[in-house]
């Protein structure tokens, strides 16, 4: 993926969760078919997962830090 690089370093938060679950998508979709392909290749299978599971957690992190925090 073309990334173009912030001045400040970091992506805006809303752009990499963007981002990070158009790849969760992505993943998703190559999973399904490997699972349904005839020549399973199960390392890669097994890589995919768990990046999809690495991004599901970071997309979590970082829809928690778009929340506001409330005043107690």
């Amino acid at each position: 993926m073309n990334r173009t690089v912030d001045p400040s370093g970091m992506a805006h938060p809303a752009q990499r969760l963007a981002e990070l679950r158009a790849e969760h998508r992505l993943l998703d979709a190559r999973i399904a078919q490997l699972k349904a392909g005839i020549a399973d290749d199960e390392l890669a299978l097994k890589r995919m997962k768990k990046r999809k599971l690495q991004l599901k957690d970071t997309i979590a992190r970082l829809e928690s830090a778009l929340i506001p925090d409330e005043p107690a």
